[in-house]
């Protein structure tokens, strides 16, 4: 089983936000694989289907991002779950640009509160992220304002327009492995 989650924040208030962009993955993904509505278990929303033989979980965390480990740690813990194989966290990063996306096989939160999160809540910095760029706040602007506001009309388009090759990414990371989708869509 393969488990990919987006980082985001509940409530409506948050839906186009950068902060949820790895929301707005796992909704292309669900709806590109035809795994059908996310629903409620236990603190998450999840949907789940299968790519070829492999089962794959789609899970949005329903907690703040600053609390999403809490939320994965249940479906991480199933015996033969390999962190470092089997699990992809796609996450905003303030460190891209927007159009930007990179691949990672393991490493420290960078100062994502979502990924320090899951860090602390799983042990270990040891498993697969996908960082997609919402760009650098201006100068004058604080870190938290950036992240949970709207993106302008440009970079949601710009971004929007990833959906589909993060869909393929996603599906090359199921199917062949970290190291074939880092070669294919780090940019």
């Amino acid at each position: 089983m393969k488990l990919v989650a987006g980082l985001g924040n509940p409530g409506r208030e948050y839906d186009a936000t950068r902060h949820n962009v790895g929301w707005w993955v796992l909704d292309r993904l669900a709806y590109e694989w035809d795994f059908g509505a996310f629903e409620s278990v236990e603190t998450a929303l999840v949907s789940r289907g299968a790519l070829g033989e492999i089962e794959v979980l789609l899970v949005k965390p329903r907690t703040y991002m600053n609390r999403s480990g809490e939320a994965l740690r249940p479906f991480v813990g199933r015996e033969g779950f390999d962190l470092s194989q089997d699990l992809l966290v796609v996450v905003d990063d303030v460190a891209l640009q927007v159009g930007r996306v990179r691949f990672r096989t393991k490493g420290s939160a960078g100062g994502h509160n979502g990924l320090r999160s899951v860090v602390a809540a799983l042990g270990t910095g040891e498993f697969s992220r996908l960082r997609v760029g919402v760009g650098h706040p201006p100068a004058e602007g604080e870190l938290v304002d950036w992240v949970l506001s709207a993106m302008d009309e440009d970079d949601e388009d710009d971004t929007v327009a990833l959906l589909p090759s993060m869909t393929k990414a996603i599906g090359l990371w199921v199917r062949e492995g970290m190291e074939p989708a880092m070669n294919q869509f780090n940019r």
